[in-house]
């Protein structure tokens, strides 16, 4: 026999506000991020060419910041569009050492020499989210994290590598701090969902005052 719920009304609008929550990046820690907090998203991913557009701000002598709040906007905007009323999350990360700013690699190799490039130093990663609406930004939040890597043995590193394979890809440092990649580094100064690409509980807070999350 089926029994019928009656769900509690309150619970019953989160859900549904929750549903009209847009993440507009192909980064999967991001909406694991936000999935393991609670949040049921749709993945629309944004195509524009970013370095294209990191092109032109680095041009301009944008800071890092300016370049990560000004690419994550633009992803949301383009996505928002598709999704009228919705609230779409745009957001992107920088890295910057000793004034130059690092991409994701291409491929392990390039992943070697970044890391290489890296190893013994000082570096920032800047993470920038947007809030989009209808067109209309309506909440933004930027924050930095400061890094040192610890000077490790090339065989050390290739062995990195190894372990990690294609997932070194998928970050701008081309290390995984929630994994393996934790052993790259002697000291971090900064918030552990800033490092990851998303400064998540600011952006809870957000989702809370817009109802999308209980208070």
């Amino acid at each position: 026999m089926m029994t019928a719920t009656v769900e509690d009304p309150e619970r019953a609008s989160l859900a549904a506000a929750a549903a009209s929550v847009v993440l507009a990046s192909a980064s999967p820690v991001r909406a694991a991020l936000l999935r393991a907090a609670g949040i049921p998203i749709t993945v629309d991913v944004a195509a524009i060419d970013e370095a294209e557009v990191k092109t032109s701000l680095r041009a301009a002598r944008a800071e890092p910041a300016a370049i990560a709040e000004a690419l994550a906007e633009l992803k949301a905007q383009r996505v928002a569009r598709r999704h009228p009323g919705s609230l779409t999350i745009g957001a992107d990360q920088v890295l910057e050492c000793d004034g130059i700013l690092f991409d994701k690699p291409s491929d392990l190799a390039a992943a070697r020499n970044q890391l290489l490039a890296l190893r013994g130093r000082d570096h920032r990663l800047v993470s920038a989210v947007v809030l989009v609406r209808d067109g209309q930004r309506v909440w933004h939040h930027v924050d930095r994290a400061d890094l040192k890597m610890r000077n490790f043995s090339t065989a050390f590193l290739d062995r990195y590598l190894q372990s990690a394979g294609d997932a070194a890809l998928s970050s701008v440092g081309a290390y995984q701090l929630e994994g393996v990649g934790a052993q790259l580094f002697a000291a971090i100064d900064g918030d552990y969902f800033t490092i990851l690409g998303l400064p998540l509980l600011p952006l809870l807070d957000i989702l809370r005052e817009h109802g999308i999350l209980p208070s």
